[in-house]
């Protein structure tokens, strides 16, 4: 059975990669899908996030790494994908993401979400937060991979951690 996980990853932190690593361990393929909303302004290009996590999950062979503009719902279509995995972290998550669930399931039927909870270890964790500190000089690198972190230090400068 095949997933998917659709986010902005803007950019991706640990508490993305424990969704994954926790999805992989119920469905045989994983499509992390890094979605283009034309209403945000991301700090990172979309070019830049696919880059990262495809660096981060080449190793992976059940996971492949996508992008898409436009309504999840079509992009799950045209895959087969019948299933979408998101990460909650605390109860505030769960109003949004029950909404995007209930919305997706009358555009599409056949659309299920599955929640899994992150690790507690991530649970305060964002892409938001990570940009909020590095763009202060602050010390990212307990929520971020290496890769991530590079590129922060290349965006914000030697401040960052």
């Amino acid at each position: 059975m095949k997933a998917m996980y659709p986010g902005s990853f803007d950019p991706i932190t640990y508490g993305h990669l424990d969704v994954i690593q926790r999805a992989l361990k119920i469905f045989d393929e994983l499509w992390v899908v890094v979605m283009v909303n034309p209403k945000k302004k991301p700090l990172l290009s979309l070019e830049k996030r696919l880059e990262l996590i495809e660096e981060l999950l080449k190793d992976e062979p059940r996971v492949h790494v996508d992008s898409h503009s436009g309504l999840l719902v079509d992009y799950a279509k045209n895959k087969n994908i019948r299933t979408i995995v998101r990460g909650l972290r605390a109860v505030t998550d769960f109003q949004y993401e029950l909404e995007m669930a209930i919305a997706n399931k009358h555009l599409w039927h056949e659309l299920e979400t599955v929640f899994l909870m992150t690790d507690e270890k991530y649970s305060f964790l964002s892409s938001g937060l990570v940009r909020e500190v590095a763009s202060m000089g602050g010390d990212v690198s307990n929520w971020v991979p290496p890769n991530v972190l590079r590129t922060l230090k290349e965006l914000y400068g030697n401040g960052v951690l």
